[in-house]
């Protein structure tokens, strides 16, 4: 990180200084469990824990420093070395905002080149940065964020991973309201800007897929004249963006739409489900072409976004090809395929899900099923608001018409799914509802057979994620193994 003395960060975030003036921290973290010696431990409010609780064993822990919105006294009375701000996350971001500012001066003054990228979009995100971040660090040290660090915490954290050394800087920016992303812009000042997609995943609390639409927009609304939009022109609502930036446009396409620069022509899958296509980049007109390791046709749009942000980067045609022909998923339980020693295939797909994302992995689990019998393990995508059950009933149907073998509906949440399922003609033990994961477990154990594929996709909150890790354990393992497992799973997710 860029090294900042207490007074510096006090002045930046228009705190009060409670401590030595020369410390300099060496780390920023927001998890007590994460201190190393020389950390500023930043006491932010949570939702279901505050962290001034826990200022003590940050110290304890071998921090130096806290970034606090009270003070905050140990046993004895004393208070603890402290800047206190009035709000601790609006602070992140403004040390984050300085820290880009001092780095992108620092390699001016060197003559090098700093460039920021920022990702947005409703699904693809963190794949479309693993892919990204793959292929820049081939060009240069790149700084990427860790699993989906997006939001006004996390991309603070991933800015504060960056220094003067940092050659490219990979942001994914999320948002659940209009004005998110323009508050994320401002602080990282993105040099290139990506545009996903415009799907219902939060409409309920957006508002509304416009205001979404709205919201995405702002990155490229941020970008100067000197910077580079990547535009999904497949996309309806994302492609009316190029009306929104004044920075140069990068159209990206895999339907052959008019005004794009970068396209994937012939793009097809193969029999593992691993999109194939010739890269075209505004380069003379070469193809690449372009082998994915990622499982789903729905990637060629996060593989194109890559390929564009990186040209626009600077890296060579052929450097980009070739590296997004050898990189697997970086980034767990994104179609993640384990192979059981009995012949059952598991598809993890359970990190997130909104009804775009859930009808492209149906449609996966359908080609990656011919002469199989195909299970999808479904429950509830959140934050729907009042679409909520149409777009249930909706994935329901498309089940039955996929031809889907076999259909296990988790959770009160998704009922309307499955009902949706019964009434678009499936029948018997084709369709079946489990109230709790556990029961679902139960019901995989005695059902499944060697050659059997099996899909997990649920919103994050709903936790089939897990599910999915129990399944994938060889049937020996034992309930013991099982709960192991998803012990670890959840431990390494509260981390994230």
């Amino acid at each position: 990180m860029i090294a900042l003395t207490a007074a510096e960060i006090a002045d930046i975030t228009n705190g009060r200084l409670a401590a030595d003036p020369g410390i300099v921290p060496v780390s920023i973290v927001t998890d007590s469990r994460e201190v190393a010696a020389g950390s500023m431990y930043v006491a932010k409010p949570g939702e279901n824990a505050d962290g001034h609780a826990f200022v003590g064993a940050a110290f304890e822990c071998g921090a130096v420093l806290a970034l606090t919105e009270r003070d905050v006294s140990d046993d004895d009375g004393r208070t603890y070395p402290a800047v206190v701000v009035d709000d601790a996350v609006l602070a992140m971001g403004a040390l984050a905002a300085e820290s880009v500012r001092r780095i992108r001066a620092a390699r001016a003054a060197q003559g090098e080149p700093f460039t920021v990228i920022g990702i947005t979009g409703s699904a693809g995100k963190t794949t479309t940065k693993d892919l990204l971040a793959g292929i820049l660090s081939r060009a240069g040290t790149t700084v990427a964020p860790q699993g989906s660090y997006n939001g006004e915490v996390g991309v603070p954290l991933t800015v504060f991973r960056a220094d003067a050394g940092t050659r490219f800087l990979v942001i994914e920016m999320g948002a659940t309201g209009v004005g998110h992303i323009k508050y994320l812009a401002e602080m990282v000042q993105p040099d290139i800007g990506v545009v996903l997609g415009v799907g219902t995943a939060h409409s309920g609390e957006f508002g509304g897929v416009e205001n979404i639409a709205k919201a995405k927009g702002e990155l490229v609304e941020a970008l100067g004249q000197d910077g580079t939009a990547i535009i999904n022109l497949d996309d309806d609502r994302v492609a009316a963006m190029v009306s929104r930036t004044q920075a140069k446009v990068l159209g990206t396409t895999a339907t052959g739409a008019s005004g794009s620069a970068v396209e994937a022509r012939g793009a097809d899958i193969d029999e593992g489900g691993h999109p194939e296509f010739d890269l075209i980049l505004p380069d003379g007109g070469a193809s690449h072409t372009v082998h994915s390791k990622l499982i789903g046709a729905h990637h060629i749009t996060n593989l194109l976004a890559a390929s564009a942000a990186a040209f626009a980067a600077g890296v060579p045609a052929a450097d980009i090809a070739a590296s997004l022909s050898e990189q697997s998923p970086a980034s767990r339980w994104r179609m993640e395929r384990t192979e059981r020693a009995d012949g059952i295939t598991i598809i993890n797909d359970a990190y997130n899900a909104n009804p775009e994302s859930m009808r492209a992995a149906l449609r996966t689990l359908a080609d990656l099923g011919q002469g199989r019998r195909t299970w999808a393990v479904l429950g509830a995508m959140l934050e729907l608001g009042e679409d909520s059950i149409r777009e249930h009933a909706a994935v329901g149907t498309q089940v039955v018409r996929l031809n889907i073998s076999r259909l296990v509906v988790v959770g009160r949440e998704a009922r309307s799914l499955y009902i949706s399922a019964i009434q678009e003609g499936s029948w018997g033990n084709e369709c079946s509802f489990a109230e709790t994961a556990d029961e679902a477990y139960e019901l995989l154990q005695a059902e499944l057979e060697p050659g059997d594929l099996v899909l997990f996709k649920s919103s994050n909150g709903v936790g089939l994620r897990h599910l999915g890790d129990r399944i994938a354990l060889p049937p020996q393992a034992g309930t013991s193994a099982n709960t192991a497992a998803v012990t670890a799973a959840n431990e390494g997710n509260e981390l994230l």
